[in-house]
């Protein structure tokens, strides 16, 4: 296949290069404006044959003229730090990027596939979370920026589905970590084993009761690609159903990393979610999918390559 895919230098959208890749039938045009991906991320990749790489924004038009079978919108800023620090592009990923890419699609008559998040859900009043909930979201608030935009990118992509009968998938990614995040960029994985290793404070927000569910980005990448391969044209959540609080998992990577860091405390931002856990029926019925990497191995690995990483 003619694969494009926008944010493919980012933290998922490398590692599901290298995966899409180990096809060698498989063409990849990789777009990216490097706002928070890295071409570090695509180091390995960028010499190959079947590789284009295009930096590009996508809140502009994008002209690919070349045949492209599959459009793979991966775009956004997707961490607090980033999508603070550049509110307006978030907005704008979301929406002028996702009816961009949709147009694209048209064109080329491709399938398209949209990367949401559990952040659609807000700060939810079910637990688990599935794929009928509406979600509880502050449609003002400071995380808006990239909420309502995923929210309107899922809303602009269902329209044309129904308008233009076009292929569409979309998917909700809940908390993914793994090698290639950047390491300031405020997620709660990174800072923890960044401070870990520093021996300094570990930093939890609130009283560390607020719960998360982590799932290693080789997982969630194996998601991704199930989806693909299918014949569903749905919506699904992608995550590990595994729930912990973030204290917890402080004391875990504590452990891990043997550290002499200590846990502190500090207020809570606003609107940011109390729980979060998938409910992933839908894909373990339906694309015989489910996650197999476990915390501790998961954080090992992690842990390992941020050790690598902070030694450069």
């Amino acid at each position: 296949m003619n694969i494009l895919l926008t944010g493919g230098s980012g933290f998922i959208g490398s590692n599901l290069s290298k995966e899409l890749l180990k096809n060698d039938e498989n063409r990849l045009i990789i777009v990216d404006n490097l706002l928070t991906g890295s071409l570090n991320n695509l180091e390995s990749l960028l010499d190959n044959e079947n590789v284009r790489f295009v930096q590009h924004d996508v809140q502009d038009h994008l002209e690919i003229e070349e045949k492209v079978d599959y459009v793979l919108h991966f775009a956004s800023a997707a961490s607090p730090v980033a999508y603070t620090e550049n509110p307006v592009n978030t907005l704008k990923a979301g929406s002028l990027g996702t009816i961009n890419t949709l147009g694209l699609a048209r064109k080329h008559n491709a399938e398209y596939f949209l990367a949401s998040t559990s952040e659609v859900y807000g700060d939810p009043l079910i637990t688990p979370q599935n794929e009928d909930y509406w979600g509880n979201v502050n449609p003002n608030g400071e995380r808006s920026m990239y909420d309502e935009a995923k929210r309107f990118a899922e809303a602009a992509t269902a329209t044309y589905a129904r308008t233009y009968n076009l292929k569409t998938k979309i998917i909700r990614i809940f908390n993914t970590y793994g090698p290639n995040m950047q390491l300031n960029d405020g997620r709660v994985v990174t800072n923890l084993i960044v401070q870990a290793l520093n021996n300094e404070d570990l930093t939890l927000y609130g009283d560390g009761t607020q719960t998360r569910s982590f799932s290693y980005v080789s997982d969630t990448v194996a998601g991704i690609l199930a989806m693909m391969n299918s014949e569903f044209y749905e919506v699904f959540n992608i995550g590990n159903p595994y729930e912990m609080t973030v204290k917890e998992l402080a004391e875990t990577i504590l452990s891990l990393t043997d550290s002499k860091s200590n846990i502190i405390y500090q207020p809570l931002p606003n609107d940011d979610p109390k729980q979060r856990k998938p409910d992933i029926t839908k894909a373990k019925e339906k694309l015989n999918w489910e996650p197999k990497v476990d915390l501790e191995t998961g954080l090992t690995h992690t842990i390992d390559w941020i050790k690598k990483e902070l030694s450069k």
